[in-house]
């Protein structure tokens, strides 16, 4: 702004040696104009004449955007994917209605107003949800991948599998993750009676209240297998939802329930805590084969939590 006040001053001197009189009409009018130019000063960037300049905290928005988006790209390079993720919608004011999959219902589902027993959220935008199941495996360096390429999922955590370190998941709950509850010890629950898949059930919900300060609503059961019992039992246990999946990746494969073999808008994708003892690749090796495919096909992953 001081190089447009030399300038204004620069025709006012022109002025004032052809018009002498005029002389204080001009001093006042340039002495009025260089403290509006200074105000312009204090409060950042101005417009040209006639139009308002951008608030600052617009300017501050996009360039953290842009920050934001560099940032991504770099982490993108770095665990060395084929493409920049795509970043989710917004998710929707109101949350898609949950029911249970057809065919996926038991005796008492609505009359009793079970859990029900998803794979697909209801939805027309290019999103999966990714989830991970039972927390064997431990590794650091997926908790920095999925913090930095700022990747959202849903975990389901087994006692026996985590007791080991608590505190690593308490890392990823301080990201922002949601655990939630896979029983205490993964049995196959439509074998055992009501009271032991109680048992089983609720054990994890004050396991995880202990450990984690929350009982959580979702419940996936273990292998996917349930019965009305199941179902009962973890309503009584505090449980909404019990999603199970549409797909579910491994380091080098995929494995999908549907006949056309291929993702969906709103599909549940499973995985688990597993590393080079049980896989030929680690937990990065996983995402990264995940993220690869899901970016070409223009998915995004959204939160699950976020829909429910």
């Amino acid at each position: 702004m001081r190089e447009v006040v030399q300038n204004d001053k620069s025709r006012a001197s022109r002025r004032v040696s052809r018009a002498p009189r005029a002389t204080a009409v001009l001093a006042v009018a340039v002495a009025a104009l260089a403290a509006g130019c200074a105000q312009g000063d204090d409060q950042g960037v101005q417009g040209a004449p006639g139009q308002q300049a951008p608030p600052a905290r617009a300017v501050d928005g996009a360039a953290k955007a842009r920050e934001a988006r560099a940032a991504l790209a770099a982490a993108a390079k770095r665990w060395k994917l084929d493409k920049v993720p795509l970043t989710a919608p917004a998710p929707p004011a109101k949350k898609p209605e949950i029911e249970a999959r057809e065919g996926f219902e038991v005796d008492g589902q609505e009359s009793d107003d079970l859990p029900p027993v998803f794979t697909t959220v209801p939805t027309k935008e290019k999103i999966v949800f990714l989830t991970i199941d039972d927390g064997a495996e431990k590794d650091p360096a997926f908790l920095k991948m999925m913090s930095e390429l700022k990747i959202p999922y849903t975990v389901f955590l087994t006692d026996e599998e985590i007791k080991d370190d608590y505190g690593y998941f308490k890392k990823m709950q301080a990201r922002g993750i949601t655990l939630n509850n896979h029983t205490l010890s993964h049995p196959y629950l439509p074998g055992l009676s009501y009271e032991d898949q109680k048992r089983e059930i609720c054990g994890m919900q004050d396991v995880m209240e202990k450990h984690y300060g929350k009982r959580p609503v979702l419940f996936r059961p273990p292998y996917g297998n349930y019965n009305r019992d199941t179902l009962r039992a973890a309503k009584s246990c505090g449980i909404e939802y019990a999603p199970i999946w549409s797909e579910e990746v491994y380091v080098d494969h995929w494995e999908y329930r549907e006949w056309d073999q291929d993702l969906h808008p709103g599909d549940i994708v499973l995985t688990h805590f597993r590393g080079t003892d049980d896989w030929d690749g680690t937990m990065t090796d996983m995402v990264r084969r995940f993220l690869d495919r899901i970016t070409a096909d223009g998915y995004a992953v959204a939160r699950l939590e976020d829909y429910l």
